[in-house]
């Protein structure tokens, strides 16, 4: 692993997850830096006094002064770059970095990188079990899971990483192997401006790509490219040359590639047409970085989800019960709302509110309208769905997420399902979206 120049001082703003992983790869390295947060006490404080007690922390107000002293601030996702001291270092000629970007500058395998507003923790999950079949060692994280710097290491042959648009802000040079965003819809509106300035930050990812992966499904996901990088595309039509997509054959679906069918749709462990299309997402990324598509197959037969996406949690009387609480935006709750809907034989009850993040909720109204026999509103912005949703499918308002299940229980038919794809943050009410999953699980569990 090649050394950082350490004539220079740096600062790591920000001691989560991320921060604490630079401050153990910038000590490893033996460069000077310091480290700075916004808040009193930092989730990793304690272990960084105990670990580095000879690093300078400063807790509190950011003094422009001190961050002036370093040559690159490594900002953590969480803060937005935005924060006025942060520009104001900036203008002093500062470098605003991160982790990803110092990963990218040190990483000596080839990395497949995957953003999106939704389904990247399912893809990215995906791509690096398919890799580990067939046979790479590879190494998986970044967003989810392990934070990218705690990855490297020469022996591993491939990293798969999920990266946030916080996270590609910071980020100026990626050169991934193969990028993709697999699709764009309206999230963290409370950090952006607009949509604009969103999908910019998404598409950071194709900075020095060298193949992209493109959702045909969806234009948002299109790089602005030069058209000699080699492209491949997955979306749920027809396949043609260099696409991957879904064909009929002996009357089923089958998962395909130009055109040849690859599996049956009904052989994926995963449900719903949005799975469907993160199956091919997934067969795409593997496909551009060499992996082969046997083993690739073989994956998407084990693969059953990850915990709170979609994720099938038991049937009673005929009436299945689906986690989907990582559903923290309209987007993905379209995805679920559709995905689910149309492969079931009869209608959703679906949950839906909490922390709507700013977000606009009418792009629901024509899927409830069409596949919920039922909406069931709970948390801090119920009312705006509801205005939204006006008379798309009755709607019944509840205090708690028990009561959101036994009211679903009642109103669902054989052949439904009832959905938690809530649309919102669970902050408003839980400590985080796995906690609300849990609780929705235990209540489901709990019928009788």
């Amino acid at each position: 692993m090649s050394l950082i120049a350490s004539d220079q001082f740096r600062i790591v703003v920000g001691l989560g997850k991320s921060g604490m992983s630079l401050v153990r790869f910038l000590a490893q390295q033996g460069v000077r830096f310091a480290v700075a947060d916004t808040r009193a006490n930092p989730p990793e404080l304690a272990t960084l006094q105990r670990d580095y007690p000879q690093v300078d922390v400063r807790c509190g107000e950011l003094d422009v002064d001190f961050l002036c002293r370093a040559s690159e601030l490594y900002v953590s996702p969480g803060l937005a770059i935005a924060t006025p001291a942060l520009q104001a270092a900036a203008a002093r000629g500062v470098k605003l970095s991160g982790d990803i970007e110092l990963f990218a500058r040190h990483a000596k395998a080839p990395i497949i990188a995957i953003t999106g507003s939704n389904a990247k923790s399912t893809v990215t999950t995906l791509v690096g079990e398919m890799a580990a079949a067939a046979g790479k060692k590879v190494a998986v994280g970044g967003n989810l899971g392990t934070p990218a710097l705690d990855l490297l290491n020469d022996d591993v042959e491939l990293y798969v990483l999920e990266l946030s648009s916080f996270q590609l802000e910071t980020t100026d040079q990626l050169n991934a192997e193969v990028a993709t965003c697999l699709n764009i819809s309206e999230d963290h509106m409370d950090r952006y401006a607009g949509m604009p300035q969103y999908h910019l930050a998404k598409h950071r990812i194709f900075r020095g790509a060298r193949q992209v992966v493109v959702n045909r499904d969806d234009a948002l996901s299109r790089p602005l490219i030069a058209d000699q990088l080699p492209c491949w595309e997955f979306g749920l039509g027809k396949p043609d040359f260099k696409r991957f997509g879904l064909i009929e054959e002996g009357g089923e679906k089958h998962l395909a590639f130009q055109f040849e069918a690859l599996l049956p749709t009904s052989a994926l462990k995963i449900r719903g047409a949005h799975n469907q299309s993160n199956a091919l997402a997934a067969l795409a990324l593997g496909h551009a970085a060499g992996l082969p598509m046997a083993p690739m197959l073989a994956t998407l037969q084990t693969f059953a989800g990850l915990a709170h996406r979609c994720q099938w949690v038991r049937e009673l009387r005929g009436v299945s019960y689906y986690d989907d609480s990582k559903a923290t935006n309209v987007g993905a709750a379209l995805a679920a709302i559709e995905g689910l809907g149309a492969d079931i034989a009869g209608k959703l009850v679906l949950i839906a509110g909490g922390d709507g993040k700013g977000a606009d909720f009418s792009a629901l109204k024509a899927p409830v309208a069409r596949f919920c026999r039922a909406v069931v509103l709970l948390g801090r912005d119920a009312e705006l769905i509801a205005a939204a949703l006006g008379d798309a499918a009755p709607l019944v308002r509840v205090n708690s997420l028990d009561e959101a299940v036994q009211r679903c229980a009642e109103l669902a038919e054989t052949g439904d399902a009832v959905l938690l794809s809530p649309a919102c943050a669970s902050l408003d009410m839980f400590k985080n979206f796995e906690e609300r999953g849990r609780l929705f699980a235990q209540a489901a569990e709990g019928l009788q």
